[in-house]
């Protein structure tokens, strides 16, 4: 399938860096760094703001245990300091927690704080030791609801034929353009963290799409230094990588920002504030966030 290449939907060349806070598979007993309850949540994405992250993608856990949890009032506890306390776009999962088999409407619960963004797994995939089930008639479901609410889809990619299923759906009016995507590169069993996979994602995608992408693992640093280079934008977090580099574990998510903060401006692309990503994503700013522009 041979799409348009996407036209450029951000003249100003400005990089948008997405902050994923805590994910809901890492453990500590892998890394002491990932924050657990809401209020290290918040800080943690208080500190990615500081450093020039403009979105922060959020799961949450249940503080007795640290297992993920769709809880939508642990949610609720880190979207409103986060919206009195920051400009952040918040962009909230929908995915669950990988390999269990929740109800669709505790995944789709966080939609109802009525998110800037939200997680759309567009298709399933093994992950985490399970399948990560994102069938039709779900995403038939969430698709319906962020259309309702107000809400950008943020289409993740683990495979080539996620964006077929994303484009299909497009077609069919239940996605809007233009359409936002987030390429997770390097899991063990989606898609390859290479150039190569990447140029091959980027030609499926549509003229006038938005798209970022996560290197998991060892593929964070490569995969984001394409991005820069091509004029994508970045995702960074303790969610998708717990190390600095080589045995070296990340001390916090800010300093992933910060890293790629600086990169970003050696190389010349300004990183986007919250606002420059809401006018670049084609977003609006919630009525009930604080403006502290």
């Amino acid at each position: 399938m041979s799409q348009e290449q996407p036209s450029n939907t951000n003249p100003s060349g400005k990089l948008i860096i997405t902050a994923a806070i805590t994910g809901s598979r890492n453990m500590r007993d892998i890394s002491p760094h990932i924050p657990y309850t809401p209020e290290e949540i918040v800080q943690s994405s208080i500190e990615c703001w500081n450093a020039g992250a403009s979105i922060v993608h959020i799961h949450v856990r249940d503080p007795r245990t640290g297992l993920g949890s769709q809880d939508l009032d642990l949610f609720r506890r880190v979207v409103e300091p986060l919206r009195v306390q920051t400009d952040l776009v918040l962009c909230l999962t929908t995915s669950g927690i990988a390999g269990r088999n929740l109800p669709y409407q505790d995944r789709l619960a966080p939609l109802d704080l009525k998110p800037e963004l939200a997680s759309f797994d567009a298709g399933s995939i093994n992950l985490g030791g399970g399948v990560f089930s994102n069938p039709p008639d779900f995403l038939d479901q969430a698709a319906e609801m962020m259309l309702e609410t107000g809400v950008k889809p943020e289409i993740e990619v683990f495979d080539s034929g996620m964006i077929i299923t994303a484009l299909r759906m497009r077609d069919q009016g239940r996605l809007l353009d233009p359409l936002h995507f987030q390429f997770v590169l390097g899991t063990p069993w989606g898609a390859s963290a290479t150039p190569r996979t990447l140029l091959y994602l980027l030609d499926l995608i549509p003229a006038g799409s938005t798209w970022s992408i996560i290197g998991i693992g060892k593929g964070h640093l490569p995969m984001s230094v394409m991005a820069l280079a091509m004029g994508g934008h970045i995702r960074v977090g303790l969610e998708d990588n717990i190390y600095y580099s080589r045995g070296v574990l990340a001390a916090s998510n800010a300093q992933f920002v910060e890293r790629i903060a600086a990169l970003a401006r050696d190389y010349g692309r300004p990183v986007a504030s919250p606002q420059e990503t809401r006018t670049i994503l084609g977003l609006s700013e919630p009525k009930n966030q604080k403006s502290l522009i």
